[in-house]
């Protein structure tokens, strides 16, 4: 018997809008979007990034999440894991009842009379086959910016082209695309992280015409964890479609697709390229609309410091703080628990790649200008506290 599939919501919006009020928005966030994204408290001023926390899809997942434990009250509700990256909103999950398959144990006893919420990263073919042959009722949240993708990249697959996907292979979005491509009889992957890695394919594929067993060999170790089971290289290169992980940066996701047609170019000539080679433009608009933001903030304002706010294995949100990072001192901050004190700050660097925490991080004295963002995944009432903390630390002097 097929599971039921809720995909378009479960009819209860209306009566859990004020719980979702309550947990995750501003009235102070509201006000300083009506003044000009500005706020000014005593020597502090804070420019808010005119795009910034939960999009569309962010917001109609959580949104989903809470109409089901509505719609379900006497039965077992289940995400697959992290609905998004922010661990405030799961947390705010797990109080309302909601399990998490991933945690340990969860899985192992899962039955038809159980509900799964399937997140918005979406979730493997093999992983949805599983919970079907289960016969639970699902609660699909998979957002329709990645539905896009998945919808090209299993076009390239019928059409004989291998998708390479800009994006992190371990990701629950990237692995959720690429199985889009084996479900295809004859379809394969190959996931990049950056440019770095494009470019080792891009010159495999200029070097095609003279075999090499042992660059072939040294190119499948580099790729094992981020291709599709037996890809081969020399006969999975020939074609290939460009996609991406939504919520990389977008720079980047345009440069990667070039460096592939050019690649192909030179490996094939012009007109055959255009033959072998395919690209779509998938990056998340939410995604674009956020990174214009900050770049567009920090060419317009006197910003000593951005403060980027979300998931540390957020990926919009790391990009944000790249972004920020290339232009001024820029803080990661998980989430207002961060900002210890008027001294010191627990942050992400951008550079590292880990949490540490920095000193000195405010101005003693004088005006204090702050930039701040959040990623797509955070709720307005974090960037509340974090103003309030900052308004607490600048008070004086």
């Amino acid at each position: 018997m097929p599971p039921v599939i809720f995909r378009k919501g479960l009819d209860l919006k209306h009566e859990v809008a004020g719980v979702l009020a309550e947990s995750y928005h501003s009235a102070l966030v509201g006000t300083i979007k009506a003044n000009d994204y500005r706020h000014r408290s005593g020597r502090l001023t804070v420019f808010l990034a005119r795009e910034f926390g939960f999009c569309y899809g962010v917001d109609r997942a959580v949104d989903y999440a809470y109409q089901t434990r509505r719609r379900f009250p006497e039965r077992r509700v289940f995400l697959t894991g992290e609905i998004i990256h922010n661990p405030h909103v799961n947390d705010q999950l797990r109080a309302q009842g909601i399990r998490f398959l991933s945690d340990p144990g969860e899985d192992d006893a899962l039955t038809s009379d159980d509900v799964v919420v399937l997140p918005a990263f979406g979730v493997t073919v093999e992983e949805l086959q599983r919970l079907s042959a289960i016969s639970c009722t699902l609660v699909d949240t998979t957002c329709g910016s990645v539905l896009n993708v998945w919808k090209n990249v299993s076009r390239y697959a019928r059409e004989g082209y291998t998708s390479v996907i800009h994006g992190k292979f371990w990701h629950e979005e990237t692995r959720a695309t690429a199985s889009q491509a084996t479900q295809v009889s004859g379809g394969h992957y190959l996931v990049v992280l950056d440019r770095a890695e494009a470019g080792l394919v891009c010159d495999y594929i200029r070097e095609t015409t003279t075999p090499d067993p042992g660059r072939r060999r040294a190119f499948l170790d580099h790729f094992e964890r981020a291709s599709s089971p037996g890809f081969d290289p020399d006969v999975h290169l020939a074609r290939i479609g460009c996609a991406n992980q939504t919520t990389m940066l977008s720079t980047e996701s345009l440069e990667v697709g070039e460096q592939f047609r050019t690649a192909m170019r030179d490996r094939y000539g012009e007109a055959e390229a255009a033959t072998r080679f395919r690209s779509f433009d998938t990056i998340c608009s939410a995604t674009q609309d956020r990174q214009d933001a900050v770049v567009k903030l920090l060419a317009e304002e006197p910003v000593e410091l951005m403060l980027v706010i979300g998931g540390y294995n957020s990926s919009n949100t790391c990009n944000l703080a790249r972004i920020c990072a290339e232009h001024v001192r820029t803080y990661h901050v998980a989430g207002p628990e961060g900002l210890l004190s008027a001294t010191e700050i627990r942050h992400r660097s951008v550079a590292e790649k880990q949490e540490i925490v920095s000193s000195g991080w405010l101005p003693e004295s004088g005006e204090v200008r702050v930039g701040l963002t959040s990623g797509a995944s955070t709720p307005d009432n974090l960037v509340e506290i974090v103003v309030r903390k900052l308004e607490a630390f600048t008070l004086h002097a």
